[in-house]
């Protein structure tokens, strides 16, 4: 079965919103510690938790939908 440009597109969304929904963390991160993770200090610390959980929330799809083949028909 050849792939098609829809089920390429169907995966590039899917991990991309992986990756936004990982790097939302960092809202939550400012209000749970805002005097650490903020935009005028902490805003090193800030990007480095948003990165993170984004990386391991692509992570987290690509373990589950490696290429768009595995995609549902």
């Amino acid at each position: 079965m050849a792939l098609s440009l829809n089920d390429w597109k169907v995966w590039l969304k899917g991990l991309i919103h992986a990756g936004i929904s990982g790097g939302t963390v960092a809202i939550s991160t400012m209000i749970i510690a805002p005097e650490t993770f903020n935009i005028h200090d902490g805003l090193g610390k800030l990007f480095m938790a948003a990165g993170t959980s984004a990386i391991v929330s692509i992570a987290k799809y690509l373990s589950t939908k490696p290429l768009p083949d595995d995609l549902p028909e």
